[in-house]
């Protein structure tokens, strides 16, 4: 049976309770703390910290009572088509953890805590003070072409010679880090957790390290730099989901400047949403300019920092629910999914304006960054995939020189089987190919490949199999019970400095170390396995270049 995603279809499909057991839903205090802590890092990202839904549906008991423990346990379990993740097959939670969620979701949700900047000033560490940093790279290795690679599950993130494969450094991080970034220079790696807690890395010293950190709210995805002339290296910033907040920071030792919330009112309805959260941001090369999405709001705020004091925010009216986005090639143009319309908003950066609003023909676009092309028929184009369907669309991006293709759909390219699942696609200027990855598509077999386009046909043209002895499924003893852990498979796509090979992380589970998959980007050969007990729960993927430069 193909579980559907809307209530409707569970109506039609007759899954849902005739009648709602959630009256007779209890859980002890000690329940509702482990149920809490596993809906803040399994589900808050995509169904809010409110439980009022963004990506994913709205969970508050209106909904989740008619639909009854049983229906949400198999839900939650086996994840769906449109992107739900199988959070029990997966060996990430157990059967007892998921009836849990089941019930837990079915009760009024709980208030989250507010933070000040005198609780984020408790937290702040400067661990090596900037007048006891190296004053210049302490190592031969190119660390340009370090990776870092975040070890999701355990906290950690790894700094990977890209040259060598050669393991330079781990350091500690917060909770499931969503995102690093870097610095103008590249000399400094931010990471940023699930729990709002921001670390800076200097990746000059011999074996870096964190050298300042601080916590700056309970809930945040995006972390970004100062890049514009002149304010290289200056400032960091943290765009926060609770409190939905923009935190400005010093680059060097994270200390926090300014706070300013962006609670605020939806840009079609002028409904007030108090979980008005930042879902990414991106830094002006050529301006003090960070390009902020609101996600409930579907506001873009164009947020100048050169005050940082006393910024200056241009807000413009957008699409909902903002996500995650990218530059077109030459960077004037900011594209950034509005998942729940299933549509792409194309940002003007130069003036200052809504470019276009493109609908892509998908169900929930989920680009990362997205994939730039200079095609030969289409100019500059820029594409994303859908987690809810299988498309991966390209759209036009030079309204100046193609203007008959600018700000529409020029390719909508099928990947096999049914369903979403896609959360990354990427590229770089000297590979032919765009990388896909499909790693919550509930079908094994769609989930554990690696989807390679043509860059010129607009063509897939070729699927690779994880290797077997990667995601085959493993029995582990965790706290004393037996559990069956099945990796999900292959996510995120990174590549080197010089386009020659991409990275692949398979991603499993916390308790089975994984592996990162390097391949030729030209043969499309498996070059080598980087594996070790340290390779656990690898996800995102960042060359400190790559990154740098905003190539992809």
């Amino acid at each position: 049976m193909k579980l559907k995603t809307s209530l409707g279809a569970l109506v039609a499909l007759g899954l849902l309770s005739t009648m709602s057991m959630a009256d007779q839903v209890k859980l002890s205090p000690q329940e509702m703390k482990k149920a809490t802590q596993i809906y803040f890092d399994r589900c808050a990202g995509c169904h809010g910290m409110l439980r009022k839904g963004a990506l994913g549906p709205n969970l508050l008991p209106k909904t989740t009572r008619p639909i009854g423990t049983k229906t949400l346990e198999y839900i939650i379990y086996n994840g769906t088509p449109g992107g739900m993740p199988n959070w029990g097959s997966s060996g990430e939670l157990t059967k007892a953890e998921t009836e849990l969620m089941a019930k837990f979701i079915q009760l009024p949700p709980v208030a989250p805590p507010e933070k000040s900047m005198a609780d984020m000033k408790k937290s702040w560490q400067v661990i090596v003070p900037p007048k006891d940093r190296p004053k210049k790279p302490q190592t031969k290795r190119d660390w340009k072409n370090y990776f870092g690679i975040v070890l999701r599950d355990v906290g950690k993130v790894a700094i990977v010679d890209g040259d060598t494969k050669e393991l330079v450094s781990i350091v500690p991080s917060g909770f499931a880090t969503h995102i690093l970034r870097m610095s103008k220079s590249g000399r400094y790696m931010y990471a940023i957790g699930r729990d709002g807690r921001a670390e800076v890395i200097d990746l000059w010293m011999k074996k870096p390290q964190v050298v300042a950190k601080i916590k700056v709210c309970n809930d945040a995805r995006s972390i970004e730099t100062s890049k514009a002339p002149g304010y290289e290296d200056k400032y960091a910033v943290v765009g926060c989901y609770w409190p939905p907040s923009i935190v400005t920071l010093k680059g060097d030792t994270l200390e926090p400047i300014q706070i300013v919330s962006t609670a605020s009112y939806t840009y079609d309805t002028g409904e007030f949403r108090r979980e008005a959260r930042v879902a990414s941001i991106v830094a002006e090369h050529n301006k003090p300019i960070w390009v902020i999405n609101i996600k409930e709001t579907g506001q873009v705020w164009l947020y100048n920092y050169s005050d940082p004091r006393n910024p200056k925010i241009k807000m413009l009216m957008a699409e909902r629910y903002l996500h995650d986005g990218g530059w077109a090639l030459g960077k004037r143009y900011f594209m950034v999914a509005a998942n729940a319309r299933n549509k792409i908003v194309a940002v003007d950066t130069k003036k200052g304006k809504i470019a276009a609003i493109i609908p892509t023909g998908g169900i929930k676009p989920h680009p990362g960054r997205g994939a730039n092309i200079d095609h030969p028929k289409y100019g500059p184009i820029w594409c994303t995939g859908h987690i809810g369907s299988n498309d991966i669309v390209c759209i036009g991006t030079d309204p100046e020189h193609h203007k008959k293709y600018a700000w529409k759909v020029v390719a909508d390219i099928k990947l096999p089987g049914e369903g979403g699942g896609n959360l990354f696609v990427k590229t770089h200027p000297k590979c032919k190919y765009i990388i896909a990855d499909r790693p919550l598509n509930p079908d094994r077999k769609l989930q554990t490949q690696v989807y390679v386009i043509d860059k010129t046909k607009l063509k897939l043209v070729k699927t690779l199999p994880t290797p077997k002895k990667f995601i085959e499924p493993r029995k582990v003893n965790v706290n004393g019970k037996e559990v069956l852990i099945k990796p999900r498979g292959p996510v995120h796509i990174e590549f080197n400095k010089d386009g020659s090979e991409f990275w692949v992380s398979v991603w499993g589970n916390k308790y089975v170390p994984s592996a990162i998959l390097v391949y030729d980007s030209k043969t499309l050969k498996l070059k080598k396995a980087i594996t070790g007990d340290w390779v656990r729960t690898p996800t995102g993927k960042f060359n400190v270049y790559n990154t740098m430069y905003d190539i992809y």
